[in-house]
């Protein structure tokens, strides 16, 4: 046995709670520790618009048998305790569940690199040396004391990304505050209670491969190696103030008035293909520095950096859509909302929880794979992989329209780290000579792809080039980063295609994971257009026409379009199969075209999307459509055709039969994609921008009786913001963040809108041309209120 001091120990019990108090005084939400500029996005007429998960029972342990059975029905599928349990917190590389148990706490955590596998291609399923995302470990805090618990409760805090954990117990009230600060690249949990000497407990801290934990002072920490070399790494650093701190057996026990307990752990994984995927750093040392950086540190300044960090993103959108049901728990809530109660803050919630989990997930490193960056099993279901058939782009949809744009960053880096794997397998496959690259269904961390070619992968991913420059305006980055990539890719499907009856068709595709493979299936049609559309018009910002770009422009032209069938529906493939068409599958991937693409849109192609309206309506919301991701994307399509009725329903659909009690999306097994698909869906029912217009309040429901959101990102580079009342638009705001000229469609008849730039106070009045659009010039970083 080891006994040590603690090496934050403070100088006196007032100083201690001084410091308690630093870190504790804002417990409600952030207002009182940030300044008003980081705080305003979370207040509606100076009251705070709450964003709590607040959970009424104890975590329960059933401990089920991990099934593999991952298409069962969602509700009555054998969870694991950390997918139902647990809340998220992370800061982009580290994330973990919290599971709120205050005698006994489980904090499973996860590092975004720690992958099995290799960076070959690898033809078929051949799941060992493709690898998957595993499990790091799990830190046990165990309370020590007598009496019963009383008046627990267990809080994710949205607004401070703070998960916090109260109880009383023997007439001293505790406190657990964990929060993983993206910053100080660490997790830290702090225990305090309202009484001195009363913070008691025992720490272990266990891998998820059978590692040895060792522990030196006030430190555990293990070590480990995977068969492809890949090193990793983690510890926990006890800092008490006041008692002291005693190993033994592997674990730390500790007394004091207060804890602060810092988590990290690393690998020693590079997003680097030509230093093999290898940083070279010993994640020991990574670890150490991680931790010695802040184990001298305030643990209220530690907080508030977080807190600051967080805010910047987090805090730039608002929805309100009414207040929560007062005295409700989170289960409560669920419970009254499956039985046919009306609960639009609910769905607010659901709306900032996706916008939690981008940033939780996808900040400076890899992207947010299946389960986004947690994960609790060494075998997930499809290696807790990136699949590029939808999920993967899924992941991405809120991050433009949402106002997360640097959210993006880390898909793009590592699309581009997969480069030379897939341009190597591209041409291995489909002939030496061939230009470009595309991607497998299945890729993992280092660019190894498994599983059958999802050709029009590359050119959904090239999508989210353009829309970065769409919603930014960003010229440097479409020239350097988003060019090389749209011209690649365009150069690929200009030598794939074939020629069929005079049209240039997509050869032996399909409708991914529906029907037969054969040319010219509607999907891959509609994402080469877009493909080509995306980077025609990238070629004409940056001055661009070449040869290569007037072969792109024919291509386009000659491209097999869409097609009304006999019953009035969008075509799936070139050949009618209305059993299949009708048959309810999850998959809606002839409609593309309409959503996330754009050329099928309702004031454009009003016949195109009636028909894609009938097809959407002949897929039904039963059996195998009730999946994590099929109602967000169904979301966004009824949004997109004009149909707000049908846009909420799908966001019920999702609630009733697809989310667990801490709001995770289940396919089963719980897919981060449901989450940020229907955030991504949710700002399509508040404005859309793909069609040369930026549209407010297309596809709002009725049960969203009044209401308003600020801080939503627009086409073009505008910020917009709008209220409404009994269905009635009450205001609006647009915030030009480049200059550029707006097109406004209003749901209000109108004759005229006054366009006043509130720093200047200039008013301009417009009038509204034929199509009922409303235009005017802007300035860069004016912000410009509409009245009528």
């Amino acid at each position: 046995m080891e006994t040590i001091r603690s090496c934050a120990q403070l100088s006196g019990i007032t100083s201690r709670l001084v410091r308690c108090l630093l870190f504790t005084a804002v417990l409600p939400g952030v207002a009182r520790e940030l300044p008003s500029a980081a705080t305003d996005s979370f207040s509606t007429a100076g009251e705070p618009i709450a964003l709590e998960i607040r959970r009424s029972q104890p975590p329960v342990y059933r401990n089920p048998e991990h099934l593999r059975r991952y298409m069962d029905d969602a509700m009555t599928f054998a969870h694991s305790d950390w997918s139902r349990e647990g809340s998220p917190v992370g800061n982009g590389r580290l994330g973990a569940m919290v599971f709120g148990d205050p005698l006994n706490e489980r904090i499973h955590f996860n590092e975004l690199s720690l992958w099995t596998g290799g960076a070959e291609d690898y033809p078929g399923y051949d799941f060992e040396p493709f690898g998957s995302y595993q499990s790091f470990g799990d830190l046990f805090i165990e309370m020590d004391g007598e009496g019963e618990v009383e008046d627990d409760s267990r809080v994710l805090d949205l607004s401070t990304a703070t998960h916090r954990t109260r109880w009383t117990r023997d007439g001293v009230k505790f406190q657990r505050e964990v929060f993983a600060s993206h910053p100080d690249e660490v997790i830290v949990v702090r225990i305090t209670a309202d009484q001195p000497g009363k913070v008691a407990g025992t720490v272990r801290l266990q891998g998820a491969h059978g590692e040895t934990s060792f522990t030196k002072g006030n430190r555990i920490r293990f070590r480990g190696k995977f068969s492809n070399d890949l090193r990793y790494a983690a510890s926990v650093t006890v800092l008490n103030e006041g008692g002291e701190i005693k190993s033994r057996d592997g674990r730390l026990s500790f007394t004091g008035n207060a804890a602060t307990l810092i988590l990290a752990a690393a690998t020693d994984y590079a997003l680097d293909p030509s230093r093999n995927f290898r940083n070279g750093i010993d994640p020991l040392v990574a670890i150490a520095s991680q931790t010695e950086a802040v184990v001298g540190q305030d643990p209220g300044a530690l907080r508030e950096r977080h807190l600051r960090d967080f805010q910047s993103l987090m805090g730039r959108v608002e929805l309100d859509l009414g207040a929560a049901p007062a005295g409700l728990s989170i289960d409560e809530r669920l419970d009254a909302y499956r039985a046919g109660a009306e609960d639009p803050h609910l769905e607010m919630l659901l709306f900032q929880f996706g916008r939690y989990l981008l940033i939780s997930s996808s900040r400076d490193f890899l992207p947010a794979n299946l389960q986004g960056v947690w994960n609790e099993m060494n075998d997930p279901a499809w290696c807790c992989d990136y699949h590029t058939n939808i999920n993967l782009q899924m992941n991405y949809w809120p991050a433009e329209p949402a106002n997360l744009a640097e959210c993006a960053k880390p898909l793009f880096d590592w699309i581009e780290a997969c480069i030379p794997t897939n341009r190597a397998a591209t041409r291995k496959a489909f002939g030496d000579e061939t230009p470009g690259w595309t991607m497998r269904t299945m890729v993992n961390a280092f660019g190894g792809a498994m599983a059958t070619w999802n050709l029009p992968a590359s050119a959904w991913f090239a999508r989210h080039y353009w829309d970065h420059y769409a919603f930014t305006q960003d010229r440097e980055f479409l020239a350097r980063t988003a060019w090389p990539v749209l011209e690649e890719v365009s150069g690929f499907w200009l030598g794939h295609l074939v020629e069929r009856d005079g049209k240039l068709v997509v050869p032996n595709d399909w409708s991914p994971e529906h029907g037969p493979r054969e040319d010219g299936v509607a999907h891959g049609q509609q994402l080469v257009w877009d493909l080509f559309t995306n980077t025609l018009e990238a070629a004409a910002v940056l001055g661009i026409d070449t040869a290569f770009v007037g072969r792109v422009r024919e291509a386009r032209d000659r491209l097999h379009g869409p097609q009304i069938g006999s019953w009035g529906q969008l075509m799936e493939w070139m050949t009618e199969r209305p059993q299949l068409e009708k048959s309810g599958h999850r998959h809606t991937s002839h409609l593309f075209a309409v959503y996330p693409g754009r050329q099928i849109s309702a004031t454009g192609t009003p016949q195109w999307a009636e028909a894609a309206k009938v097809s959407l309506t002949a897929r039904g919301t039963s059996g195998n459509s009730r999946r994590s991701w099929t109602w967000p994307w169904r979301c966004a399509l009824w949004s997109r055709l004009g149909e707000p009725e049908r846009a909420g329903g799908m966001i019920r659909g999702l609630v009733t039969h697809n989310l667990l009690p801490n709001l995770l999306a289940t396919h089963p097994p719980f897919q981060v994609d449901g989450n940020l698909g229907m955030t991504a869906a949710i700002c399509e029912m508040l404005v859309q921008s793909h069609a040369g217009e930026i549209s407010l309040l297309p596809a709002v429901p009725v049960k969203w009786k009044r209401g308003s959101f600020a801080g939503l990102r627009a086409r073009g580079g505008f910020e917009v913001g709008a209220s409404w009342d009994e269905g009635g638009i009450t205001g609006a705001s647009i915030h030009s963040l480049s200059g550029g000229p707006v097109s406004l469609r209003l749901p209000v008849e109108t004759d005229q809108v006054h366009c006043i730039d509130e720093a200047g106070g200039t008013r301009v009045t417009v009038s509204p041309d034929p199509g009922g659009v409303f235009r005017f010039s802007t300035r860069a970083g004016s912000r410009y209120r509409v009245e009528w």
